[in-house]
């Protein structure tokens, strides 16, 4: 009996350990603490255009959806980047003269291991 409990506990934490790929920051502690945040210049309305996009491959709403959108709002050009893990979609607005859908389903499919989140439809 005592063997069993100790199988389903190693099971549970190995499934909760796997089951949300988070990305390793590879930056150093001192070069993150001396750089100021990066300030994003405002975008001209003419430029601005949104585009939404459907993804496969996310198991969570905080490892995988919170990940992707930090990536995508850090991207340059981006004003405002939103995953809805339930929907499985992304919403990005941005300067179209800075980015396109194209270059943004690139940003997605590279986080993690970038085998791991695939954009199976594209909108504008």
């Amino acid at each position: 009996m005592n063997s069993k409990k100790t199988i389903i506990a190693i099971a549970i934490a190995s499934i909760v350990m796997i089951s949300c790929k988070k990305e390793t920051e590879t930056a150093k502690p001192e070069a993150a603490a001396t750089e100021a945040p990066a300030v994003k210049k405002p975008i001209a309305a003419a430029n601005v255009q949104t585009a939404s996009f459907a993804i496969e491959g996310m198991t969570c709403a905080v490892g995988c959806a919170k990940t992707i959108e930090k990536k995508l709002a850090e991207s340059e050009g981006v004003e405002k980047a939103t995953v809805d893990f339930d929907k499985k979609l992304a919403t990005v607005t941005f300067d179209k003269s800075v980015q396109n859908p194209t270059s943004l389903t690139q940003v997605i499919e590279g986080v993690a291991d970038g085998k791991t989140y695939k954009v199976v439809q594209p909108k504008s």
